[in-house]
């Protein structure tokens, strides 16, 4: 095994110097609003994975560029396309598989944006659009780093890798499994950079060490056989809405930390975060206090939470005096790392079941599990990482938890048992992934490129 080399100024420039075309590139894929809800136009992500798959050959790294798709377990429908590009490895050389997606969520109301979802824009020194940052820039990132390394190293790159740019991330990886599963030998790493999570702030780089997992799934609560007119009955006839309100409150108690028996908390210290430093980044308005008790960071990271994100009920412009019979919410909870999220979906469930008020009939459908992760942090490849992040972003990386999810990686972690997995990313606290406006600050875009076109370098000149 070779020592680690000094900073690599040829690397580093060639990094800077391909920033403008990433940039302009990334505007493109921004454009493409591929999203993989059925209810959206689905030849936008066929659409995307071509343009990428593009950029892929571009670089002129790769032996072999594909676009692919898995069927769906327990269906006999396909996935979202998904590109797949390898090198193989030379001179003993490791290989490392480079994951992003380029599928994107929905825009939302797009009177909350102030400029529109898929039209790129710049102002303050970020870009704005729907996947700017999430994960359009994860994208860009490996590509713009690969092509640098390839500037730099001409023939006499020797790495193995695997470019692996999803395409149904934000619709829950449906696929997932299976895709590996079929193309196992082609994905084979040694090392796997994820680059689908965050950074400290804009200027501090991370490495993400701990994710929550995620319990995601329907509830519906019945109280009558059809709708009752609310003035002859209400009173002595519990209304299904009545029911989920009381039902929903015992989630929580009084602090607004979760009361669900089972669930478990992870015990770790956490770095200083301040409540002003969480009003700032969540838009928390004076007068709205926060929600839990102790450490700030360790009810993001290492506590359950549980959010209604969704209800089928009447609208307002459709209100009448009327008993609601039924009424159906998505409940998405998170899961502390380090706790199955089967067993935390049963501890909800059994919570729910045991606290329905008024005999009212539970319905539970469209479960979505997924495993948090803990990232052994005593591997080379982590220690490379930090390098790397120092000297591109010139500050010293900070260790990270994810109060989000990334449920795919226990499927890395199951196909590849023996890769070291690095979860990296592009985005800031200010970046708002799934909300309006969500944008990526270009500094930060630029330092990531920067980083890991040293972590590549670096990686390419050990031995496997």
């Amino acid at each position: 095994m070779t020592s680690v080399p000094p900073v690599d100024q040829s690397l580093l420039d060639a990094a800077e110097g391909g920033i403008p075309a990433a940039l302009a590139d990334l505007g493109r894929l921004v454009r493409i609003p591929g999203i993989a809800w059925p209810a959206f136009d689905q030849e936008q992500l066929q659409r995307g994975a071509r343009a990428i798959a593009e950029l892929a050959e571009g670089t002129g790294v790769f032996d072999e560029v594909r676009i692919l798709t898995a069927r769906i377990p327990g269906t006999d429908e396909q996935g979202q396309p998904a590109i797949l590009a390898t090198r193989a490895a030379r001179n003993g050389r490791p290989t490392v598989m480079l994951y992003a997606h380029h599928d994107v969520q929905p825009p939302g109301d797009e009177a909350l944006w102030e400029t529109p979802p898929f039209e790129p824009t710049v102002r303050d020194g970020r870009l704005y659009g729907r996947g700017a940052a999430d994960d359009k820039a994860g994208v860009m990132a490996h590509i713009a780093s690969l092509r640098a390394l390839r500037e730099v190293a001409g023939d006499d790159l020797d790495l193995g890798i695997v470019l692996f740019i999803e395409g149904e991330e934000e619709f829950g990886s449906r696929s997932f499994g299976a895709f590996l599963a079929d193309n196992a030998d082609a994905m084979r790493s040694d090392v796997i950079v994820v680059a689908d999570s965050g950074n400290w702030d804009s200027e501090t780089p991370a490495v993400t060490v701990s994710l929550r997992g995620n319990a995601t799934f329907h509830l519906t609560v019945r109280t009558l056989e059809h709708a009752s007119h609310s003035g002859m009955f209400g009173g002595a006839v519990p209304d299904a809405m009545l029911a989920t309100i009381k039902l929903l409150a015992t989630l929580w108690d009084d602090t607004g930390a979760v009361a669900v028996e089972g669930l478990t908390v992870r015990e770790t210290e956490t770095p200083e975060y301040t409540e002003a430093t969480l009003r700032d980044e969540a838009g928390l308005p004076v007068g709205v206090q926060p929600i839990g008790e102790g450490a700030i960071l360790s009810r993001i990271w290492n506590k359950p939470s549980i959010t209604v994100t969704g209800i089928d009920f009447t609208s307002v412009a459709a209100a009448s005096n009327t008993l609601s019979p039924e009424v159906t919410v998505v409940v998405s909870a998170r899961v502390a790392p380090g706790q199955d999220a089967t067993e935390a979906y049963a501890a909800i469930e059994a919570h729910l079941r045991a606290h329905a008020p008024f005999g009212a009939q539970l319905t539970f459908s469209d479960v979505d599990l997924g495993d948090g992760f803990l990232v052994d942090t005593s591997g080379w490849a982590v220690a490379e990482a930090r390098d790397a992040m120092r000297d591109g972003y010139r500050k010293d990386a900070v260790d990270l938890g994810v109060g989000g999810s990334i449920p795919f990686i226990a499927d890395l972690v199951r196909q590849f048992p023996g890769a070291q997995i690095l979860v990296t990313g592009v985005e800031d606290p200010h970046s708002r992934a799934h909300s309006p406006n969500e944008s990526l600050h270009l500094e930060t875009f630029r330092n990531a490129v920067r980083a890991e076109t040293l972590l590549l370098g670096r990686i390419d000149a050990r031995t496997a």
